[in-house]
This record gives structure tokens, sequence and C-alpha cells, in this order.
């Protein structure tokens, strides 16, 4: 049963543009640095009141990696991420995120600094998106990667098969 909207542990809801291009058979991911600097990410942020999701994904494109481009209106995959870290205050906070695929026509200065936006083949993204993150959060980046390949219908030997489930030992 999910929580109600404003539960208390419900999580809160940001979005995502997952940027991509087409190069002949190839597809590369448009990534950005956080805004610390020292991670990669998606371009993503909170949705806005008078903004559908997908718009304010397309913002957040626009804003900090500089692209515009075709958003889909509904998003495609849903994942959880995390700021912060547990001996820092606040703490690790963890966000719901809605991944939106936004296929870039146009490309310039993003208005957002220092986030240097950087393209990357599928391998490359998934490796980058894991860097210094717990593996839990990395998971959830590389599966982004995945699903994306899959709603694009880009060629299969690009996508990696799902881990396989451990089968789960009886308590005893």
């Amino acid at each position: 049963m999910a929580a109600p909207r404003g539960s208390r542990f419900a999580l809160p809801v940001q979005v995502a543009a997952v940027c991509y291009r087409r190069r002949g058979q190839a597809i590369d991911f448009l990534l950005v640095n956080t805004n610390g600097g020292g991670k990669w990410t998606f371009p993503k942020g909170d949705p806005e009141p008078n903004m559908s999701h997908s718009q304010a994904a397309q913002r957040e494109a626009w804003e900090e990696a500089g692209v515009r481009g075709r958003i889909e209106p509904r998003h495609f995959h849903l994942y959880i991420h995390s700021k912060g870290v547990f001996w820092k205050s606040p703490g690790v906070e963890e966000f719901l995120v809605k991944a939106f695929l936004l296929e870039v026509a146009q490309a310039g200065n993003p208005p957002e600094p220092m986030r240097n936006p950087t393209w990357y083949a599928p391998e490359e993204a998934r490796k980058i998106l894991a860097k210094g993150r717990e593996v839990k959060y990395a998971r959830e980046l590389e599966a982004v990667i995945d699903r994306a390949l899959v709603h694009i219908g880009a060629d299969p030997r690009l996508i990696r098969p799902a881990a396989p489930q451990r089968p789960l030992r009886p308590l005893r």
C-alpha cells in the first residue's frame, strides 16, 4: 500500500531529463556535474507548480546542460536518488525521481555554470554515474541507462541484461 500524499513516509519528488542523441546506430547520453561537482548525474530538479513534470524536466535540461529538444510527455522510469552524507547535517535525503527522455536537437552553453555537460556512450555513462556512489544508488542510475535504451529502441547489444536475482535463503 502506498503512503498517502503528504505522509511523513512519502519521498519528495524530483524530475530528470535523460538527454540523448543518436549517431547512426550509436546512442550517447548527456550528463552534468552535480552542484558540488564531484559526481555526474542527469539534469534534474524540483517540479514547478505551474508546469507539467515533463516541462519542468525540459527546463532542467536547458538550465543545467544548455540543450533543447523533444521531450516525451510521460516519464519512462522512476528511480531513487540521494543527496547528502550521513555524517553531515541534515544527513542523507532520498528523492523519487521521475525520468523523462529528451532527444537533443540543439546544444549551447548552459545558464548554470560549472555543470560541464558531457556526452557519454552507454557503458561509459553507467560507469561514471556509479562512481563515488553507494552501490544501491549506483544501480538505480545504471538501470536508468538500460531502461532508456530499451525505450529508445536501441541496438540490443547496448543493453545489459538485468542482474540475476539471488534466491532468498530461508530464515532459521
